[in-house]
């Protein structure tokens, strides 16, 4: 049954009474409430694994790799660090604050919150947040996406297993839900997605003041440079890997590969021959490759590559049945191309030559864009490579 404002209104409320009862303040429930995830992500394990192949194609080990072994780590992680974050913590006030010489920060809860997450990794980047969320001391309601219904279905039964709505609640929906949840005040909002949508979100977060964490997709993609120097089969190995993870639908993922002119031809043929080692020489045929999320992405990512199909240079083919998409070299590709100034998010790799000599050059025009999230060099420079970080 679709959600109502009036349901999520009264979600809310329910989770603003129990906050305000104090019992989110206690560091040791935080911790028992940690616990309680971890155990119950354990038992749910094989129906989380079952769902993200649903949504996603994930294989058992890609599923555990990206989604759930993650999420373990990071409760294991908080649960070391809480107690010793959650401290106050004492400051020389300075002259100003004359005749108190010392302030004690006491570390307070937000209260209420909205988590917003994304398709990609569906368990992680709901309970991601949630995690933070609960060593903080907040309460929280999860929308999660509408493209990855049936990793939704599971975690709200996990939560049901184990929380009443007015600790953490679960919403499921399209946009339209997601409206009706911006439409309540919040006391903290986390969204995980694009930056176009990231916008409408802080403009109704507006309304109410109401502060943002905003992780976001780089609109015109994660630059990945080869210097002439690298090692290429390496540089080629770990590349593959990466693109073939969640078929690039990451958004940290290497949008594009600028490679030194000297030695282009040498890495996308080593590029090639990796791609086909990992995954088969047609990854289509590969049950552990993982699909794009819908028809919209499938369509989006053939469309692009019918366009480029002169260049193609590796892969190219997909079928639109089970939503996979071969890996596919686009080379060579010019910096100033269309295709290499907007995100992806799909297993298309495209290829820019550059003039090793020129690199600073190059460097100036990824400058000269949105930032990426990422940045990948690969080098011996050791130099040159501190020096683009600083």
């Amino acid at each position: 049954m679709p959600w109502t404002e009036a349901q999520i209104a009264d979600v809310l409320a329910r989770q603003r009474a129990f906050f305000k009862s104090g019992t989110t303040l206690d560091v040791a429930w935080r911790k028992e409430q940690l616990r309680k995830l971890k155990a119950a992500v354990i038992e749910h394990e094989s129906k989380l694994i079952e769902a993200l192949a649903a949504d996603l194609g994930r294989s058992q080990a890609e599923a555990f790799f990206c989604d759930i072994g993650a999420l373990i780590l990071e409760i294991n992680e908080t649960l070391r660090g809480l107690s010793r974050w959650a401290r106050p913590e004492r400051h020389f006030s300075g002259l100003h604050c004359w005749p108190s010489i010392t302030t004690t920060v006491h570390k307070m809860p937000y209260g209420c919150t909205l988590i917003i997450s994304p398709f990609n990794f569906p368990v992680l980047l709901s309970f991601g947040p949630l995690v933070a969320g609960i060593a903080g001391g907040n309460t929280a309601v999860i929308k999660a996406s509408s493209k990855s219904p049936h990793c939704t279905a599971v975690m709200q039964s996990l939560i049901a297993s184990i929380w009443p709505p007015e600790f953490v609640a679960m919403v499921d929906g399209g946009h339209d839900v997601a409206d009706l949840c911006l439409a309540q005040r919040w006391d903290k909002i986390f969204y995980t997605g694009s930056p176009t949508v990231a916008k409408h979100i802080a403009t109704e977060a507006a309304h109410n003041l109401t502060p943002l964490a905003l992780e976001l997709g780089g609109e015109t993609g994660n630059w990945c440079i080869v210097r002439a120097d690298a090692n290429l089969r390496d540089t080629a190995r770990t590349i593959a890997f990466f693109k073939l993870c969640n078929s690039g639908q990451i958004c940290i993922n290497v949008n594009q590969v600028a490679v030194a002119r000297e030695v282009a031809g040498d890495f996308v043929t080593l590029l090639g021959a990796e791609f086909s080692r990992q995954i088969g020489a047609n990854a289509l045929e590969n049950p552990d490759y993982p699909h794009l999320i819908n028809r919209a992405a499938w369509d989006k990512c053939a469309r692009l590559a019918q366009v480029n199909a002169s260049r193609v240079v590796y892969g190219g083919e997909g079928d639109p049945d089970t939503l996979r998409f071969q890996p596919t070299i686009i080379y060579p590709v010019s910096a100033t191309d269309p295709l290499v100034k907007h995100e992806l998010f799909c297993p298309l790799l495209p290829v820019v030559p550059f003039d090793d000599s020129k690199v600073d050059e190059l460097l100036d025009v990824i400058a000269s864009r949105e930032h990426g999230l990422a940045l990948y060099l690969f080098t011996r420079d050791i130099d040159w490579a501190n020096r683009v970080k600083a």
